[in-house]
């Protein structure tokens, strides 16, 4: 089979750690790299060893040579570049949130489906090996309750992406959607939600708490903020087992497991199986079995989490 060529659509951050994920991954390869910066395109394929850089999304999407269409795009654009890929029957892996708003995740789903091609948000926690096995972690019984925290500080920029609401700013889609999306992996769908919170000057969320509560007494406790320093690790209980998740705990390196009856056990990730690795593979995986979506990270899923963000903000009174 030929390498799995990928074409990278933005030059960020992200967009060069997953590019230099891909480039070292056997059996793919970054065929090209796309911005509204030709420059800054032509910079990052070099870099990665790609063929074709471009000046717009479009050009890239358009590439017969490119297999996959990674977005890694600020969220308000994640439908804009998606769209043009699934136009033109390229699979998509979409950055975290899938989409700015629950509307433009709903519509991107919608379009995948209907043309039959892969789709599937890159939320790489989900694909972590430490964070999947607390899923067949038999001794935690009946889990009880999560906790989890993510925030730093972040002196506002009126123009900074995450305080700036026209590129889909706020705490909940950028960092609230990790402690967020633990819980809804481990309990599901919450029976109600508490939510106490902030706003910036731009009127963006900046901090948010909340309590989650499930059928059967389960619950979460979550944080996220955007103007404090929290621990930004997670716990995890159940009537057998306790789980402790080291920071960062959406990328954990290390988990502790602990309870009655077994000596305190610690498990340490592979650094070849981060969960950068994970989300790729399983891309090229379900392409192999002609998947059109994930069963790790399925876009029922998505929406599911999409949903339980934007109801928060609205009521939060977020822009």
């Amino acid at each position: 089979m030929a390498d799995l060529a990928w074409g990278i659509a933005a030059t960020g951050g992200i967009a060069r750690t997953v590019g230099a994920v891909i480039a070292a991954e056997p059996g793919m390869r970054v065929a090209a790299v796309g911005s509204r910066d030709l420059g800054r395109a032509t910079e990052l394929a070099a870099t990665l060893g790609a063929d074709s850089a471009y000046g717009s999304y479009a050009d890239l999407c358009a590439d017969p040579a490119v297999d996959v269409v990674y977005v890694a795009t600020p969220h308000a654009q994640h439908l804009e570049v998606a769209e043009a890929a699934i136009a033109a029957g390229k699979a998509v892996l979409c950055e975290k949130p899938l989409a700015a708003s629950l509307a433009d995740a709903e519509r991107m789903v919608k379009l995948a489906r209907q043309a039959g091609v892969f789709l599937m948000e890159a939320m790489w926690m989900r694909f972590n090996p430490l964070i999947r096995g607390l899923l067949t972690e038999e001794r935690f019984g009946a889990l009880r309750s999560v906790q989890a925290s993510f925030g730093f500080v972040l002196p506002y920029e009126e123009k900074h992406r995450l305080w700036n609401p026209a590129l889909g700013g706020g705490v909940l889609l950028d960092l609230g959607i990790y402690p967020f999306g633990l819980a809804h992996l481990l309990l599901g769908e919450p029976a109600e939600t508490h939510l106490t919170g902030s706003l910036g000057p731009s009127g963006v969320d900046a901090e948010v708490g909340a309590l989650l509560t499930y059928e059967g007494g389960a619950r979460a406790l979550l944080d996220t903020s955007l103007i404090s320093p929290l621990a930004n690790t997670a716990t995890v209980v159940g009537t057998g087992l306790r789980a402790d998740i080291a920071a960062p705990f959406w990328a954990p390196q290390r988990v502790t497991l602990s309870g009655p009856g077994f000596e305190t056990e610690e498990r340490v990730l592979d650094p070849s199986s981060n969960g950068y690795a994970g989300e790729i593979r399983e891309v090229r995986e379900a392409l192999r079995e002609g998947r059109t979506e994930s069963a790790i990270m399925p876009l029922d899923e998505s929406l599911a989490m999409m949903r339980m963000l934007e109801e928060a903000r609205v009521r939060l009174g977020a822009r």
